[in-house]
């Protein structure tokens, strides 16, 4: 027996009308544009927009405490969607601790809220990484969907009022994350 070779047809570029090779080259930039467009639109005129209430939320956190958002009116507030086994959420740990530590005279809250993880792999997580804010387990995904999640890290500053002051899609730095802080903490911050 002989193997026998299949070989494709090439296709000749030069041969094909100038709209396939139009439609080829601009449907992908299209596409694009839509996906940005309707991003933009789901950030401007959706539940969790700047300037928005936030969506009011309550669950029970790893040690088995109840917390609820509504307690936490006249605070600033940062709520945390992260996971033990996302990296990005792994590498800006550090960074939300020292800032944890840096605000406590502030009355800064933290609420981390674990996505898509088990409990007892959070619970881990935090204790070997010195966390010191509360984190709570959103297991029916409800409070995700109504921050409308996209995937971990996403991260929302709560001002004092419960408004959304600004949301942050992935890793944040130190600065990053100091200056939406300071949006969050308002009048009692450029006291100090």
């Amino acid at each position: 027996m002989t193997a026998r070779t299949i070989s494709r047809p090439r296709v000749d570029l030069r041969r094909l009308p100038l709209r396939h090779l139009v439609l080829a080259a601009v449907l992908p930039l299209i596409l694009l544009a839509l996906l940005g467009t309707a991003l933009l639109v789901r950030g401007t005129g959706s539940a969790t927009a700047i300037g928005t209430l936030a969506p009011s939320f309550s669950l029970t956190t790893l040690d088995g405490s109840p917390i609820h958002l509504a307690d936490l009116r006249g605070r600033p507030v940062i709520v945390n969607f992260w996971a033990s086994w996302c990296v990005p959420c792994i590498e800006e740990f550090p960074v939300l601790r020292d800032a944890a530590a840096r605000h406590a005279d502030d009355g800064l809250v933290i609420v981390g809220i674990v996505y898509r993880d088990r409990t007892e792999a959070a619970r881990q997580f935090m204790a070997s990484n010195g966390a010191t804010w509360t984190a709570a387990m959103d297991p029916d995904e409800r409070v995700a969907e109504a921050y409308e999640v996209v995937g971990p890290p996403e991260t929302f500053f709560i001002g004092r009022d419960g408004t959304i002051v600004a949301r942050h899609f992935g890793q944040f730095t130190a600065t990053s994350l100091e200056a939406k802080i300071a949006a969050i903490m308002g009048g009692e911050e450029s006291q100090r």
